[in-house]
């Protein structure tokens, strides 16, 4: 299994997230396109005009979920906002993850890109990240927790792992 940070974001730095629900829906998306089709998706952040994806997976695979994810997402959004064309800006981009060091990292990046983009002051007051599953605030099933918890050494210390970065 090889793992990327999957990241694309909106034509002229517009919004893709319109409303409340269409992060909702983006999240069953990922479900239906990622999940489902033998992607472990560990960590997530839907940014208003971006997002980060955090994913493992066998390699040959990855066009085509993303393909299916970007097209499906743009067509609901193009027939409930009446508009036609591209929303994101080109493909998906992605970067493969070299070693564990790195894996951890851009899981606390992905975590605290809310944080770092002025939007919240703390993590868990973003809705619409894998944070909250890996805090123990919500007991959602969209990441895929474990490698992440037994890198930073169990269930209970992510959060004291994650405040490590954001405190400085």
């Amino acid at each position: 299994m090889d793992y990327f940070h999957l990241y694309n974001r909106r034509n002229n730095y517009g919004r893709i997230f319109f409303q409340r629900e269409n992060y909702l829906y983006f999240l069953r998306l990922l479900r239906c396109h990622l999940v489902e089709k033998e992607v472990d998706l560990l960590a997530y952040c839907l940014m208003p005009n971006h997002y980060h994806l955090l994913v493992g997976l066998e390699l040959e695979i990855l066009p085509m979920v993303m393909k299916s994810l970007s097209v499906a997402y743009t067509k609901a959004i193009n027939k409930r906002f009446h508009r036609v064309g591209a929303l994101f800006q080109g493909r998906y981009r992605s970067l493969p993850v070299s070693n564990d060091a790195y894996l951890i990292n851009l899981c606390r990046y992905i975590h605290l890109n809310p944080v770092k983009a002025g939007l919240v002051d703390r993590p868990e007051e973003w809705e619409f990240s894998s944070y909250l599953e890996y805090a123990g605030l919500r007991a959602g099933t969209l990441p895929a927790q474990q490698l992440i918890r037994e890198m930073v050494g169990g269930d209970g210390r992510y959060r004291s792992f994650l405040d490590s970065e954001s405190l400085t």
